[in-house]
């Protein structure tokens, strides 16, 4: 099992970079494509610093990187991963595009949540397409759930648990349902938490503390929340609730805080100041 020679990445913002990031290290020559040379030039600069941080603590970086704003630079690739916002007609907006333009190639989406059957719709070979969903920060982060549509191909599963083997993480498998194992489970958690801090039961902080002293957990789920981003949690919150039901329903706190722009890390505010 080896890394593709070309993977694509379609989507340079903090995950698609840190996608890129896990395929330069481990030796792939990496093609991220943005839309338009401003959004380019800033992908770049995201994978190119996250890489002098790893060169820092002695990590090699044996694959090349490639920032191009045309999807026909991915013709050669085995392997692209669209890594766009949480849209549903964004993704299969894009999954379309990689699809045409690079036809061989395995085709994975990073949704967090998204029905992969929902999206498989839009390609004409469902069976060379997966979720291979990465974890913020992806540098740092062990986990990759690898998600199987109803379509995909058996042995791509297999090639797709090599392949984030070979990144040095960990892969779990899980059956296409809403928000996956991970997400409708760390979703949940952060919910009641929201709930909790609404009803005045603890601080944030102290509510984050019960997690991580009490259960262990690295962050607590408002702080995690803050650095997924309180308008993806939001997103994704309306989507379990659409298919599971009223426990997923968004408390008012997030719709809140997410109308007023405080959205957390990336605003420099949500149920923390950053």
């Amino acid at each position: 099992m080896t890394i593709p020679n070309q993977v694509g990445v379609y989507g340079g913002g903090r995950m698609g970079a840190g996608i890129a990031h896990a395929f330069l290290v481990a030796g792939g020559d990496v093609t991220v494509i943005e839309t338009g040379q401003a959004a380019a030039l800033a992908a770049a600069n995201r994978v190119e610093t996250s890489l002098a941080k790893a060169k820092e603590r002695g990590i090699d970086v044996a694959g090349s990187l490639t920032v191009a704003t045309d999807p026909a630079a991915l013709s050669q690739a085995g392997l692209v991963i669209e890594a766009v916002p949480e849209l549903p007609g964004l993704k299969i907006e894009v999954l379309a595009t990689i699809e045409r333009v690079a036809p061989q190639a395995f085709v994975a989406t990073n949704t967090s949540s998204l029905s992969i059957d929902e999206l498989a719709l839009a390609l004409k070979k469902p069976k060379q397409f997966i979720g291979l969903h990465f974890f913020n920060p992806v540098p740092a982060s062990d986990l990759v759930e690898v998600v199987v549509g109803t379509q995909t191909d058996p042995a791509l599963v297999e090639q797709a648990q090599g392949w984030v083997e070979l990144l040095g993480k960990t892969a779990i498998t899980v059956k296409d349902s809403p928000g996956f194992a991970s997400s409708r489970l760390g979703v949940g958690l952060a919910l009641e938490a929201m709930r909790m801090l609404d009803e005045n039961v603890a601080s944030a902080h102290d509510i984050d503390t019960a997690m991580t002293l009490g259960y262990r957990h690295p962050v607590g789920p408002l702080r995690t929340t803050d650095i997924v981003g309180l308008d993806v949690r939001l997103a994704i919150a309306e989507y379990l609730e659409r298919e599971l039901g009223p426990r997923f329903a968004p408390p008012q706190i997030l719709r809140d805080k997410v109308a007023a722009g405080q959205l957390g890390r990336k605003t420099g505010e949500g149920f923390y100041k950053w």
